[in-house]
């Protein structure tokens, strides 16, 4: 960790203590993240003694533990504190916040593990890898959550609670002691929302969200996908320097040379061969993307040549893109002398670009994957079809505004100097396929937290576009906290000097932000209000067959 995290810790510690009141409250999910990812990086760091794992991989998995480590901590005590606060006993609010808040913690992280399991399905080993190991963090947040969670909460008692709390509690009558002795807990209270929000309202809040996400996502449109060359590297360091060193002498192709690989006719003496190989190096260099060619070598059986091919360009540049892809597809000496030589292309830089177009190709499987999946999951859990549709778009417009946010920074240079390290260029990789496996989730515990508080209030009686309010009012407090905690530690990285995680970190937070904010606090209650009770309708044939799935325990909440 470096000082990034730190400060990034450091905000989530002030959010924490300015929501909940107290150190103890504040600094009980800080620990319970940090044990968690302590034994998650043990575990990462000791596979790399097993399987390649790259640099990246692990720190991807701290930025997720200890967001999500926080975060699942903070949904249970901000319920136990709540329950606390209206009478219940010590020992029943820990267990009735662990089955209901708890419950949701695990669906949630379990639609998070899953989104980043299907990472395997882009089939690069290293994507895939990058996924199992990033879910495995989460998948230790959760046990850590829901295991160390109520044990501290069990130690601390009372204290949980300010003074201030405390004092109120006394004032009351001291209902919690109360009502132990009558073997009874005090019920939560109900919603103090008595009136829905006005529909002009709701009217301006969707029609503004809406042009929001779509002016953030213009710069989508101009997405291009690479790996970092040492030109991204932060400036000053000696990489970049030498970079920029052999593009001013020599020319910005010799930081990415290609190796070209060409089949030879059978039966060449060593001078044939040696003719055959310079013609086709002078073919090759006569193509417009190609600075210089150099015949490199010769097989002993006059079979195989190969050449390095000094592009005009960088390793990250468009025209060298093209290249490759003319090289890969064997169709660089069409319409010349050579065009039955059969050309092949090797070395890191056709690797990277290749690597790049293959996840630009699964990505539309994956999303659609992770689209379908969401509203099944989200079918399930609300009982309506098109609260799912509305959730799910909304989680699209978030995933494609802060793609654009990174293209404008990383890709344009727009505010270069506040995040980008080095040289603007190509947006890395494996970013959006990474950022639809996490964001994903992540909507999916803020969605969770705020439309299960209204079907409740729907089932109950309230009037539809009440419930909308209602529910929101109930979940708002605790989605604000956990969004601002989790973009915090992400946007720490987004400091960093490394070109990988820089883009990485500052993507994660601003589509928390988005997501949490814009979409799920502004858009979705609003659309929801404006289609009344067509919002809960599902039909009668899907609701028998549809699994009764109780999320977030308010059966278990009913039966206390």
């Amino acid at each position: 960790m470096s000082a990034a995290e730190a400060v990034g810790l450091m905000v989530a510690a002030v959010v924490l203590l300015v929501m909940l009141g107290t150190l103890i409250g504040a600094g009980l999910p800080l620990v319970n993240a940090l044990v968690g990812v302590g034994i998650s990086m043990f575990i990462a760091l000791s596979l790399s003694g097993f399987l390649d794992v790259m640099t990246i991989t692990p720190t991807l998995g701290l930025m997720l533990g200890l967001a999500v480590g926080i975060d699942y901590a903070l949904f249970i005590l901000h319920r136990h504190r709540t329950q606390l606060k209206a009478g219940m006993r010590v020992r029943d609010s820990i267990a009735l916040a662990n089955g209901t808040a708890g419950n949701a913690v695990v669906f949630a992280g379990a639609t998070v593990v899953i989104a980043l399991l299907a990472l395997n399905v882009t089939g690069l080993p290293f994507l895939g890898l990058m996924g199992t190991v990033a879910a495995m963090f989460v998948t230790i947040a959760v046990m850590m959550a829901v295991s160390l969670t109520p044990a501290m909460l069990s130690l601390v008692g009372q204290r949980i609670l300010s003074k201030k709390e405390r004092a109120a509690l006394q004032a009351r009558g001291n209902q919690s002691s109360q009502k132990e002795k009558e073997h009874s807990p005090t019920p939560v209270p109900t919603s103090t929302i008595t009136t829905p929000m006005p529909t002009a309202k709701a009217v301006a809040i969707a029609v503004v969200s809406v042009i929001g996400l779509g002016v953030l996502s213009i710069p989508t449109a101009d997405l291009r996908l690479g790996m970092p060359d040492a030109s991204a590297e932060e400036t000053g360091s000696p990489a970049y320097e030498a970079f920029h060193s052999t593009a001013e002498h020599f020319g910005e192709g010799w930081n990415g040379p290609i190796l070209a690989v060409a089949d030879l006719p059978t039966e060449l003496d060593d001078a044939a061969a040696e003719t055959y190989q310079i013609t086709i190096a002078e073919e090759l260099g006569a193509h417009q993307d190609v600075d210089s060619v150099v015949p490199a070598a010769i097989n002993d059986d006059n079979t195989t040549a190969i050449f390095q091919v000094i592009p005009v360009e960088g390793p990250s540049a468009e025209s060298t893109e093209h290249l490759s892809e003319e090289f890969a597809a064997g169709t660089l000496l069409e319409g010349t002398d050579m065009d039955d030589v059969e050309l092949s292309v090797a070395g890191a830089t056709a690797a990277n670009i290749e690597i790049s177009e293959i996840i630009s190709d699964a990505l539309p499987l994956y999303l659609t994957l992770v689209v379908l999946l969401s509203l099944v999951l989200m079918v399930m859990v609300f009982r309506s079809i098109l609260l799912p549709v509305i959730a799910t778009l909304g989680f699209v417009g978030s995933f494609t505004a802060a793609i654009g946010v990174v293209v404008a920074i990383f890709q344009w240079g727009w505010l270069g100097g506040l995040f980008v390290p080095g040289d603007p260029g190509p947006v890395i990789t494996f970013l959006p396929i990474l950022m639809v496996g996490v964001l994903f989730g992540l909507g999916m515990d803020y969605q969770l937290f705020t439309a299960t508080g209204m079907r409740e209030a729907y089932a109950h009686g309230s009037p539809p576009q009440l419930a909308v309010r209602q529910g929101l009012h109930a979940g708002r407090a605790v989605v604000t906290a956990a969004a601002l905690i989790m973009s915090s530690v992400f946007g720490a990285f987004a400091f960093q000097p490394d070109p990988m995680i820089a883009p990485l970190g500052l993507a994660l937070a601003v589509g928390v932000l988005l997501d949490a904010f814009v979409v799920r606090i502004l858009l979705v209650p609003a659309v929801l209000h404006l289609c009344g009770p067509a919002a809960w309708w599902l039909p009668k044939w899907l609701d028998k067959i549809l699994p009764d799935v109780d999320v977030e325990g308010a059966s278990l909440e009913r039966a206390a």
